[in-house]
């Protein structure tokens, strides 16, 4: 008789464990003649040599299992003790696959060359219009190197520019004024990993989300850094933002040219970024439109709407010159 000890370092427990431990409850039933306890990280086997051995391997393919598709049941497990794998539909556009099993893909012919791009380049600009995925696309892809080990953290940051409210007359500490800012951001985080691991991930830092005036001063290494809403900086910002590239990481700056909020002096510094940038070698880019709109049907059409009525108006404006 041995014990052996298997410590999870990747894999979410909430998920791994099933509800109320089911999933442990159906390995002790398969493995009769082993002893099984698992708390927190750490799962504990007391058997014979060659059972225990047999079993950790089996663990390990359920881990690594787990890992990639955030998805651990009854049918899985016991495929995979079979000695077969879970047949699961793999397409040919998937980026990872999101909680439940969600798979995650590239739904548009412009979200699949972002991340073709994104795989090319170390630094990559996406512009498009509200609802074309740029920046689910670009946050998928971040948590995607995570898991893969290609990276040891992502940033995500914002800035905090008002669109009619002032951020001194909201409510709360500074955290609190600034969280509806970033709420988007969190959205997309919660598709994606299991809410334990993502509440870890945000402890440890593993993860971070900050507005962009955080990012002044750091170098940002070993890191997926996306800059989303950048038709909201300042030229001094996007340099400052631009500039953080450290060894290891990538970039990813997204933006919508129709929707700037800053005031009608200021110029936005992405728009700027791209006329300095243009043809330097190592950075991407890629142009969405409204043909990529993967929201409600309704969204494509307001944003048609509102291109029509700006052309109405420049038209009106050239004729009364």
């Amino acid at each position: 008789m041995i014990e052996k000890i298997i410590l999870f370092e990747q894999v979410d427990l909430a998920v791994f464990y099933g509800v109320n431990n089911c999933n442990i409850q159906l390995l002790k039933t398969l493995f009769p003649k082993l002893r099984i306890a698992a708390r927190g990280s750490v799962m504990k086997v007391i058997g014979e040599e060659q059972d225990a051995e047999s079993f950790e391997r089996i663990i390990r393919q359920l881990e690594s299992y787990c890992v990639e598709f955030n998805v651990l049941n009854e049918e899985a497990i016991v495929s995979i003790v079979k000695g077969s794998q879970p047949v699961e539909i793999r397409l040919d556009n998937l980026i990872i696959h999101g909680v439940g099993g969600k798979s995650i893909c590239s739904r548009t012919l412009n979200q699949k060359k972002l991340v073709e791009e994104f795989e090319k380049n170390d630094m990559v600009f996406a512009l498009g219009p509200a609802g074309s995925g740029k920046t689910y696309v670009a946050i998928a892809l971040a948590v995607r190197a995570l898991k893969n080990k290609e990276v040891k953290k992502i940033i995500l940051s914002r800035p905090a520019v008002e669109a009619g409210e002032k951020l001194g007359f909201l409510p709360g500490d500074m955290k609190e004024k600034i969280d509806p800012y970033l709420q988007p951001l969190y959205d997309a985080l919660q598709d994606m990993l299991p809410a334990l691991k993502l509440k870890e991930y945000l402890e440890t830092n593993v993860i971070q989300i900050a507005p962009l005036a955080f990012m002044r001063g750091r170098t940002l290494s070993e890191a997926v850094i996306i800059l989303d809403e950048a038709q909201n900086t300042t030229t001094q910002q996007i340099k400052m933002f631009l500039t953080r590239l450290g060894m290891g990481a990538k970039m990813i700056i997204t933006g919508d040219i129709t929707q700037i909020d800053l005031p009608p002096v200021q110029k936005s510094g992405m728009i700027q970024a791209l006329q300095i940038l243009r043809g330097v070698k190592g950075i991407g880019k890629v142009e969405f439109d409204k043909s990529d709109i993967v929201r409600h049907k309704l969204v494509q059409r307001i944003v048609e709407a509102y291109e029509k009525e700006d052309e109405r108006r420049k038209a009106e404006k050239v004729t009364n010159e």
